[in-house]
């Protein structure tokens, strides 16, 4: 009879190890798919002053659209380090005054000619569509691990044993609509 009993502790302790073991190994993919954009995000913020000095030789009048995209990439760079909640709403932003700063392309018949900035514009376009690309797995692993959180019966330990819910990359509804009018690449 004791040997049923240790059998059912031995076996209920491998079961809790290897549900410890899932959890830890989906909160270590959900770190490393932010690190993914983390990078992304960082390819896109050293790329902007390069545009905004480009189009400052064609547009330096435009004072206010060029130094609203900078507060914006300043301001993403700060809310990055403070993880994916303040960083989508910083990214929302970032992307709407980049769409004012292509914009301005279309009235600088020069500027929409410039090689380098066609060079820069096509870049940027590239790296908005591999943070997409990693903001995407991002948001997925995000499920994958706030599920296993919430169900049985790792919900009732994980939190004990500090597996918290993490949140999703994601835009306020404001700020959608705006990005979603990112500016396109064109080339004439």
């Amino acid at each position: 009879m004791e040997w049923i009993i240790l059998g059912a502790v031995a076996v209920l302790i491998i079961w809790l190890v290897v549900i410890y073991n899932r959890l830890v190994a989906l909160r270590q993919v959900t770190g490393q798919s932010w690190s993914d954009v983390d990078v992304q995000l960082k390819q896109r913020h050293d790329l902007i002053p390069n545009l905004v000095e480009t189009v400052k030789g064609y547009a330096a009048h435009e004072k206010s659209t060029l130094d609203a995209v900078i507060q914006a990439r300043n301001a993403a760079v700060t809310a990055q380090a403070q993880g994916p909640a303040a960083a989508g709403p910083a990214e929302g932003q970032l992307g709407a005054a980049l769409g004012r700063l292509f914009a301005l392309s279309e009235a600088y018949p020069d500027l929409k000619a410039n090689q380098n900035f066609l060079s820069l514009q096509a870049e940027l376009s590239d790296i908005e569509n591999k943070i997409a690309a990693a903001r995407r797995f991002y948001n997925s692993s995000v499920s994958e691990y706030n599920a296993m959180t919430e169900s049985i019966p790792a919900v009732f330990f994980a939190k004990s044993m500090g597996f918290q819910q993490r949140g999703f990359f994601e835009l306020p509804e404001a700020e959608r609509a705006a990005v979603q009018s990112a500016p396109q690449v064109r080339f004439s």
